[in-house]
Parts: C-alpha cells; structure tokens; sequence
C-alpha cells in the first residue's frame, strides 16, 4: 500500500484498492489525529502555564492576586503530604465528593424518571409546567443559606443543593428528549401491538438517551459546583471551606490550588461518564469527526 493508492485525507483511492487498504488507511489517519489533538492539547496548557508564569516573575501581573503555577504546585505538594491546617487533603476531597456523587445520583434518576414521566404524560405536564418554571427560576446558589438553616452544616443540606444544581438540567434534557422521539418509530410499534410500558421501555427512552446523557456529562460539574457553594457558605470539611479559608487569608495560591484540584475530579468524571456511555450506546454511529 502507499500513498499514491490511498489519500484518506481526501478520501480519494486508487482503483482496486482493498477493503483492507482502506481500513488500514483509516486506522492510521484516526491514530495520527489523535495524536495531533494531543500535542496541541499539551502545547497550549505549557505555553499558558510558562506565560503565567513569566508573567508573575516579571511583575507584569500582581503575583499576590494571580500567584504562579510554581507556587500552587508548591501548595498542591504541601497539601498532599503534610495536609492541610483543617485536616487531610483528601478527607476534605472525600467529604466534597460524597456529596458530590449523593447528589448527583439522586438528582440524575429524580430528572430522568420525572422527565420521562411528564413528557409522556401530556395532560400532567400541562399542569406541573407552571411549577416548573417558578422554581426554576430560583438561583440554585441562593438555596444554600436556606438548605443549611433547615437541614444544618452536615452532607444534607450539600447535597440537597447538588441535588437541585442537577436535577433540573436532567429533567429538561430527558423531557425534551421523549418529545423529540421519533414519531414513526412509535407508530410502527404500536401497530405491532407494544403497549404504553413497553413503547416506554423500548422506543422512547433509548431514543432519549443522546439527550440524557448529553445533561449527565456537564450535571456532574453542577454537582461540584452545589456541593462547593454549599461549604462554601457555612461547613466543617471540604474543598469549598478550604477556597473560603484561603480567601479569608488571602491565600491565592490556596484558592488556585483548590479550583485545580476540582477541575481535576471534574475531568475524571467527564471521563468515567464517556466510558459509560459508549459502553450503554454502542448502537449508535461514530460522531463525524471520529470517522474523518
């Protein structure tokens, strides 16, 4: 095979090519992409991490404010081998992620089931709508005063407030998921006799899917997000109350050191969630940008 036979770039082949030339070819120009995507994913974070730093040492930004990588790699290093002066680093990671993940599985499955349920309820939909709207307009952030006044400074009151940070991002993806299902697929199943429990079951909820788990990759984050600003706001451990005693002390590179550690847990979230969903999805064709 060379390249004179196959250009897959330009998805031109020379005649009688194989199909194993082409697969071949393809394999090959996915493995290069990947690794593109990479060097220039790695390349950016250096360039913005030495800039940041230059910057710092050269007094062109307030390092008091901003800090410099080195220094929060230094405060990251304290962290997690001398703890930090309100306990163990990782107790107070424990303590964020527990109600991180308490609430987002609570918040998940209430969307999901509340979502599916009135999308294929359009009478209770109609009525429940109203209700909806009125307490979606609350700002999530300004419950956490009111969740910690009645359920205290324990896990409760955060993960109610990463209960409500998730829940209405699930519910609303998963409703319009089960509106926008396909209609003829319904058709074609109730023709051959498949009732409401199993239209659910078979037809609505797999068409849904894309929609649901589309919410389930950025809730996590919102669930962070209500569990931080829960002990940011009044708690005894978690990464929130070490921003908010780094804040108080004005320690910059405690906050960055913290916000690092988040986006952290984040990402590995993010990345926990693809697995599960191809592993869920595999019916589904390869997005674009992963067949060129």
């Amino acid at each position: 095979m060379t390249d004179a036979a196959i250009d897959i770039s330009s998805g031109t082949f020379r005649p009688g090519t194989s199909d194993a030339e082409i697969e071949a070819a393809a394999a090959k120009a996915a493995q290069h992409r990947r690794r593109t995507v990479m060097f220039w994913r790695i390349a950016i974070l250096v360039a913005f991490l030495a800039l940041w730093e230059i910057a710092a040492r050269m007094a062109w930004i307030d390092p008091f404010f901003y800090a410099m990588p080195s220094a929060i790699a230094q405060r990251l290093y304290e962290w997690t081998t001398e703890g930090t002066s309100e306990g163990p680093l990782w107790y107070h990671l424990y303590v964020t992620m527990e109600e991180s993940v308490i609430g987002f599985v609570t918040g998940s499955v209430a969307g999901i089931v509340i979502g599916v349920a009135l999308g294929r309820n359009r009478m209770a939909a109609d009525i429940f709508s109203i209700y909806i709207k009125v307490i979606n307009s609350i700002p999530r952030v300004v419950l956490a005063p009111i969740f910690i006044m009645i359920l205290g400074l324990g896990l409760a009151s955060k993960v109610a407030l990463a209960f409500v940070m998730v829940f209405f991002v699930v519910f609303h993806n998963a409703f319009q998921g089960v509106r926008e299902a396909d209609r003829a697929m319904i058709a074609n199943a109730r023709i051959l006799g498949a009732s409401n429990w199993q239209l659910t079951r078979s037809v609505i909820v797999p068409s849904a899917m894309s929609w649901i788990f589309a919410s389930l990759h950025v809730s996590f984050g919102f669930a962070i997000i209500g569990a931080i600003v829960g002990e940011f706001v009044g708690s005894r451990y978690g990464i929130g109350l070490l921003i908010n005693i780094a804040k108080g002390s004005f320690d910059a590179a405690g906050m960055y050191a913290a916000i690092v550690i988040v986006m952290v847990v984040a990402l590995g979230a993010e990345y926990l969630m693809t697995m599960v969903e191809d592993r869920l999805a595999k019916w589904r064709p390869q997005p674009l940008h992963e067949t060129q």
